[in-house]
């Protein structure tokens, strides 16, 4: 499972016009599902992703995650991260994970980091949205957690 996290000021998602989700300062992540993720997979990137310290402390440092700082966490499905671009001119998607087990992965993750986080925004699956955003920094990860071989 893939998660390419963006630290934001500001972030939002739209659908044919209509905003769905919008946060203000946090994280924005396209999470990405592949072939061989399961629940442990997806629960060990929403650990990693509310832990890992992308924001900085009083001296510059970035030593702060989100709970630190009290922020926003906006997820957004996001299935072109799990592709195969090694060779020729157009990606193949054979990493991703099937339609229905990317949805179900995905609120999986969802519902791993509602646990922990009180306030998440999503994106749509499946849907074509138009996603904003304002990259602090810029500040941008990308993680990724294997299936166990």
């Amino acid at each position: 499972m893939i998660g390419l996290l963006q630290r934001v000021s500001e972030a939002s998602v739209s659908i044919e016009g209509q905003t769905i989700a919008t946060i203000g300062r946090g994280l924005l992540v396209l999470a990405a599902v592949e072939r061989g993720d399961e629940r442990q997979q997806a629960e060990r990137l929403a650990d990693r992703l509310l832990s890992y310290r992308v924001f900085e402390d009083d001296h510059g440092k970035m030593n702060l995650n989100l709970a630190k700082i009290d922020g926003d966490l906006l997820i957004v499905p996001q299935f072109t991260l799990a592709a195969d671009t090694s060779s020729g001119n157009r990606p193949g998607f054979s990493r991703a994970a099937e339609p229905a087990h990317g949805l179900a992965m995905f609120n999986h993750l969802v519902e791993a980091l509602t646990r922990q986080h009180p306030r998440i925004a999503t994106g749509r699956f499946g849907a074509n949205m138009d996603v904003a955003l304002t990259n602090q920094g810029p500040v941008t990860f990308w993680l990724r957690v294997r299936p166990d071989p």
